[in-house]
């Protein structure tokens, strides 16, 4: 029988916490008696990481990491993978948008002899802006992992875990779960599952950081977008060919020569636009070289509540003794230890 790892990074998500484990519990219990759940709070500023303590206090199934500062999504997950102990891993946000019913699904897909499998939206839940930029993110991905799978990345995944030894000495500062995961696997498959409505607060993923986190994959882990310089160079290079052509063919047949000032104007501003455009292309390689020679850190963990420690099975039964007023478990909620 497969142990299950859950990790699930935090960003204020105070106010959905407590209803995220009422539900996972019950629902991974009945998939396996040996699972963990790890909570990575990234520095989000609210009473996230209050929750993660008394969570981890009551229950020790419950393994909680808090960030240092925020480093994004993909950061903190990469933290939550390298703590897991169990041999598959399931990633979820922490906003309720993932139904841990659906859990099940990604796990007998897994059993299919996949080592990825995502969880794929029946329906996108977002602005049409936001899906505009998901779009943009997805056709960054594609270069490195084959537009079918980029096609149906999603933050609702499960793995193997030993995938994470492809890329256990990575440390630069731009992370991509998805591009790490390909460093090891070519075995990616979907399958489609619901995805319901924020239960509450708003995304940390807007339009314009999803849009920058597509700039990052395409520099950080992809050669495109020097190709795509090289393929602009060599078509502006035709076209002064062509426009070279044409002038002396107007000069030859006609004795005539194209008027001057406008017409050569407009050629040195199209040669120059494709000079800076892969200029700046090499530029946001160089700098991602200079990023790593920093040797700035992927994340830096401020806390553990198990500091490491090994997560053990869990007790005969778990109260609801330690959690807050808006935390603790009501009467009608499944609780830890019962069944579904």
């Amino acid at each position: 029988m497969l142990s299950v790892s859950v990790v699930i990074p935090v960003f204020r998500g105070e106010h959905t916490l407590g209803e995220l484990y009422r539900q996972l519990i019950p629902t991974m219990e009945a998939l396996t008696p040996h699972f963990e759940i790890i909570f990575v709070e990234d520095c989000g500023g609210d009473g996230s990481w209050g929750i993660i303590t008394e969570l981890a206090g009551i229950d020790p199934r419950v393994h909680g990491i808090r960030l240092n500062r925020n480093y994004g999504q993909h950061n903190a997950l990469l933290c939550g993978i390298r703590a897991a102990r169990r041999d598959v891993i399931v990633t979820m946000d922490d906003d309720l948008q993932h139904p841990v019913s659906e859990i099940a699904l990604l796990l007998a897909a897994l059993d299919e002899g996949h080592d990825v499998v995502y969880g794929a939206p029946l329906v996108e839940q977002h602005g049409w802006l936001r899906d505009i930029a998901s779009r943009l993110t997805k056709i960054a991905l594609a270069s490195a992992m084959g537009a079918e799978t980029a096609r149906n990345v999603s933050a609702f995944r499960a793995f193997r875990t030993r995938l994470r030894e492809g890329f256990h000495d990575y440390h630069g500062p731009t992370v991509s779960i998805d591009v790490l995961l390909t460093w090891t696997t070519s075995r990616f498959t979907a399958t489609r599952v619901l995805h319901v409505p924020r239960a509450a607060g708003v995304s940390g993923y807007t339009a314009r950081k999803l849009v920058k986190h597509a700039i990052d994959l395409m520099t950080g882990f992809s050669t495109l977008p020097l190709q795509i310089a090289s393929i602009v160079g060599f078509a502006f290079l035709l076209f002064g060919v062509l426009i070279m052509v044409f002038i002396l063919s107007k000069f030859l047949l006609r004795g005539s020569i194209v008027p001057g000032f406008p017409f050569l104007a407009s050629i040195i501003t199209i040669f120059s636009g494709a000079q800076l455009f892969a200029l700046g292309i090499f530029g946001e390689y160089l700098a991602r070289m200079h990023f790593r020679t920093m040797d700035r850190p992927t994340y830096l963990v401020r806390d553990s509540t198990a500091d490491g420690a090994i997560v053990g099975d869990p007790p005969p039964s778990v109260g609801a003794r330690g959690l807050r007023d808006d935390v603790a478990l009501t009467p009608e909620a499944p609780q830890a230890g019962g069944v579904l």
